[in-house]
């Protein structure tokens, strides 16, 4: 059965990890990604270990369902091959910095007069316009710059680097497939197509929801282990004595009621929801102590019988296995070229009428030459 966006076809000019990982989330989504690489430069992707039968795992994973084509953008005949593409697809997303596509000639204006209904997303770090957009950067760079570094971590280590990348995956990747599917809306709607700047700083920016809007609209800064949701509060992470941890967030009073009675105080529930830092410490003490008297197995014996906002900080190996990601398809199979399996995380998005799926993992560099690029 085909995806929800079974009718879409898109040109991919991306590398390494938000574009890839914004047009994968589009090929599960039934939509047909041809992806152009460089013929002799490899995308680092496809050499990052670990490697599952020659191939690296995480190339395997970002360009899964896409077609890819072997094209020198600095070659005219290879740009004239792109322009060919063009007027057949509803999509181009690209995430080059700023103005190297006009200089191959394949910028928004130079494509929209092949394609008048043309949407032409750029991914970058710092958008199209500003002081900052031709400068270079990663992650920990827009995390930082956007303030979100500023309040995430312990007051004596700093902020920590993250273990996900979350200003390339939700900054860039999802907010390039929210803006192009906005404006395919669009476009049904007028016909009209457009061009979609997606800066990673952005959208960085805008995850500082409750924060931000504390700083602009009421002059409270955050810092780090000063608010509720970063470690100023009960609401953490504790140490069990397995030296494992265990995720706190009993937060309503409902919930903050089970939690001390399952570790047999339920006198300090009250303590709770008190803005005062020293009730907070009081209750954090209490769980340090308590969480740290047993393993973490005996804790998840006692936690699953209790619904009170408390789960185990669990490895990804265990979290694969977990019965919930399990029962919601989130590790799934997908076909290597020898016809074996691959497991890789599933789409996150589940649709009644038009499922997600993918037929194969990431191709070779130029698998689909042969079906796409038309021969002068």
């Amino acid at each position: 059965m085909a995806g929800p966006l079974a009718t879409l076809r898109v040109l991919d000019f991306t590398t390494l990890l938000p574009g890839p990982y914004a047009t994968m989330l589009l090929a599960d989504m039934g939509a047909q990604v041809v992806r152009v690489e460089s013929p002799d430069r490899m995308d680092l992707a496809r050499v990052m270990p670990p490697h599952d039968a020659g191939v690296s795992t995480a190339h395997a994973f970002l360009n899964r369902g896409k077609d890819s084509v072997a094209l020198n953008l600095k070659d005219p005949e290879s740009v004239a091959a792109v322009k060919a593409l063009v007027a057949d697809v509803d999509i181009v997303i690209e995430q080059f910095r700023p103005g190297v596509m006009g200089r191959f000639g394949l910028d928004y204006d130079s494509l929209k007069a092949i394609k008048p209904d043309l949407i032409y997303c750029s991914i970058t770090g710092y958008g199209q316009t500003g002081p900052y957009k031709d400068r270079a950067g990663h992650d920990i760079n827009y995390l930082s710059l956007a303030g979100i570094a500023s309040y995430s971590g312990r007051q004596d280590q700093g902020p920590p680097p993250l273990g996900i990348q979350v200003a390339d995956v939700a900054g860039g990747s999802h907010h390039a497939v929210m803006g192009i599917l906005a404006a395919v809306i669009h476009r049904q709607a007028t016909g009209e197509g457009q061009y979609v700047d997606v800066s990673m700083t952005d959208a960085a920016f805008s995850l500082n929801a409750m924060t931000g809007a504390a700083w602009l609209g009421g002059g409270h800064e955050a810092g780090p282990e000063t608010e509720m949701l970063n470690g100023g509060a009960f609401y953490d992470y504790y140490r069990t004595a397995d030296n494992r941890w265990l995720a706190v967030g009993s937060l309503e009073p409902a919930f903050c009621k089970r939690l001390c009675e399952a570790i047999q105080q339920p006198k300090l529930a009250s303590l709770g929801l008190s803005p005062k830092p020293e009730h907070q410490q009081q209750l954090r003490e209490a769980l340090t102590t308590a969480i740290a008297e047993k393993t973490l197995a005996q804790w998840q014996a006692v936690f699953d019988q209790i619904d009170a906002c408390v789960e185990p900080v669990l490895t990804l190996s265990e979290a694969s296995e977990h019965p919930q990601l399990v029962a919601r398809d989130m590790v799934i199979n997908v076909p290597r070229p020898d016809g074996s399996q691959q497991r890789q995380i599933g789409h996150p998005i589940k649709f009644s009428a038009s499922p997600c799926s993918t037929t194969h993992m990431g191709k070779p560099v130029g698998a689909d030459n042969g079906r796409w690029i038309k021969k002068p």
